[in-house]
């Protein structure tokens, strides 16, 4: 399926977003995430290659979009220009939850308090995914890191990734997922489809049932995906093209398979 030749550089200004400033901010962050991605992920109808469980990116942050409920609608979002965590229902009701120092337990238990006085009742599997050490949510109280100012840099480089790869999705006409947050990995992506299904997935993946990556690694895909850290390069762009999808598990070290970093000013649309 063809895409476009356009090569014409789209002009970026990055946020310096360091590794090593606000590590323990992206540690925290990353299970928030996890939290209200499960959350989506246990009340939302099942779409191939676990779509519907990824968050989306808005002019304030983060978002689940709609999540339907019995005969009702809400959604939750990070607001990172208020640093609040919002829940807004189809009912009217608006519920607020500041994003500050706190453990990713009271957070996990602050969450589902105020969805249940509000009439939303939800379990999750409290343990993180992709993760080393998981500490399950209810019981980790080591991850408590909230810095505003790399918080914001962060979701900045987001909505500026999310602009390039949205140019990039448009120029394909065959299947091709949204650009979406998946809060496992912790990154931003976009996946195109060549329409052949693959051969099993190995699985092998950290916390997650082989399953799982199986279902979501059942066709052949070209990915391309933003990490804001957690790798030695620091923030970077991948792109992967599997062939099938066994070879996911033979891909090489990802500090090896970077492109672009950070540092670069000019991003192209094709990537």
């Amino acid at each position: 399926m063809a895409v476009s030749n356009q090569s014409t550089p789209i002009d970026i200004v990055w946020p310096s977003l360091p590794l090593a400033a606000w590590q323990d901010t992206y540690a925290t962050l990353h299970l928030w995430t996890q939290i209200i991605g499960k959350i989506r992920l246990a009340l939302a109808p099942k779409l191939n290659h676990w779509w519907q469980s990824t968050l989306y990116v808005t002019p304030r942050g983060l978002t689940t979009a709609s999540i339907p409920c019995e005969n009702r609608n809400f959604q939750i979002s990070f607001d990172f220009l208020d640093h609040q965590l919002q829940i807004d229902t189809s009912d009217g009701i608006t519920k607020r939850i500041a994003l500050a120092p706190r453990s990713v337990a009271d957070f996990y238990q602050m969450v589902l308090t105020t969805l249940s006085n509000i009439g939303i009742e939800v379990r999750i599997w409290t343990m993180p995914q992709e993760v080393s050490e998981p500490i399950p949510f209810n019981q980790d109280y080591q991850h408590a890191a909230y810095d505003p100012e790399y918080a914001q840099r962060f979701w900045r480089i987001l909505i500026q990734v999310n602009r390039i790869m949205t140019v990039f999705r448009s120029q394909f006409v065959g299947k091709s997922s949204p650009v979406h947050f998946f809060w496992g990995s912790f990154d931003l992506a976009v996946t195109r489809f060549s329409g052949r299904r693959a051969p099993e997935h190995p699985g092998g993946v950290p916390n997650m049932a082989d399953w799982v990556t199986r279902e979501a690694y059942s066709h052949e895909v070209s990915s391309c995906g933003f990490w804001p850290g957690g790798v030695s390069c620091g923030a970077c762009f991948l792109r992967l093209c599997l062939p099938y999808a066994g070879r996911v598990s033979r891909l090489p070290n990802p500090t090896q398979r970077s492109f672009l970093q950070l540092r670069d000013a000019r991003v192209y649309p094709t990537l």
